[in-house]
């Protein structure tokens, strides 16, 4: 399948940063067992997945801006174009050798993400999505699925953990949201959460306390899956408010009407 110049330029980034990541990542289990633990290991393979990310992207687009997760923001001289980059989604997954973590690549131009690559370098799974030409999974078209009933829905959520979210708020959306559901889902990588919500493999989604660059990439793929995707309040603010939503039409309007009777119980 034939990519852009920008798909291009995104994937190979992706690619030459997997590599490090894989490296180190085999480097994972031995460090399992050691006193020390792998979290300084861990820190240091993230700085250098990123570093590898920034260095790529912005030899091929100079003048564009650069947010990631471990360098923070850098002003480019195009002030129109700017990379959104999380270098390892799903780093507690990492840390402890679970290949569920993610690359994820998305570039907001004036205000909106217009491409965006989600890469999984253990199962080389590639999400790739650019605005108005669809969302593919390595050169297969996705579509968000079908599904209308909730009884019939896969849900996939995010947990609040220690020092981190609110844990009441929470059991009231889970303790609803479970009773209506054919199941709920927690695997720990929010770009990866909305390229199954892409792929059909969960039907809905919904997680709060994420940062930009947990979402960037991720929201594109499901709007150009055919998917909606919103903040909690049904807005289009999930930077600004941390939180998010994604499904079917259908769907996505039943979740936010559910996460809102939750709201009301006591």
């Amino acid at each position: 399948m034939l990519h852009s110049a920008l798909l291009n330029v995104m994937i190979k980034a992706a690619r030459k940063a997997a590599r490090s990541l894989k490296r180190d990542f085999g480097e994972i289990e031995n460090l399992q067992v050691s006193l020390k633990g792998p979290g300084n290991f861990v820190s240091a393979a993230d700085r250098r997945a990123e570093e590898i990310l920034r260095e790529e992207l912005l030899r091929a687009r100079p003048g564009y801006g650069f947010i990631g997760e471990e360098s923070g923001r850098h002003e480019g001289a195009d002030k129109t174009h700017t990379w959104i980059v999380d270098p390892l989604d799903g780093t507690s997954n990492f840390l402890h050798g679970i290949p569920h973590f993610a690359i994820s690549i998305g570039l907001e131009r004036e205000s909106a993400i217009v491409a965006g690559v989600v890469y999984n370098p253990i199962t080389d799974e590639l999400f790739i999505a650019e605005r108005g030409k669809g969302c593919f999974l390595n050169d297969r078209r996705l579509r968000v699925a079908a599904r209308v009933r909730l009884a019939d829905a896969i849900v996939a959520c995010g947990l609040p953990h220690h020092g981190r979210g609110d844990l009441e708020q929470f059991r009231k959306e889970i303790a609803t949201v479970q009773a209506q559901v054919a199941g709920l889902r927690r695997f720990g990588a929010a770009a990866l959460d909305l390229g199954f919500i892409a792929a059909g493999r969960f039907d809905i989604y919904w997680e709060r306390n994420l940062l930009p660059w947990d979402m960037a990439a991720g929201l594109l793929l499901v709007r150009e899956a055919g998917g909606f995707v919103t903040d909690l309040d049904g807005g289009d603010a999930m930077f600004t408010k941390g939180h998010i939503a994604a499904g079917n039409e259908t769907l996505h309007r039943d979740l936010l009407r559910v996460l809102k009777d939750a709201a009301k119980s006591s």
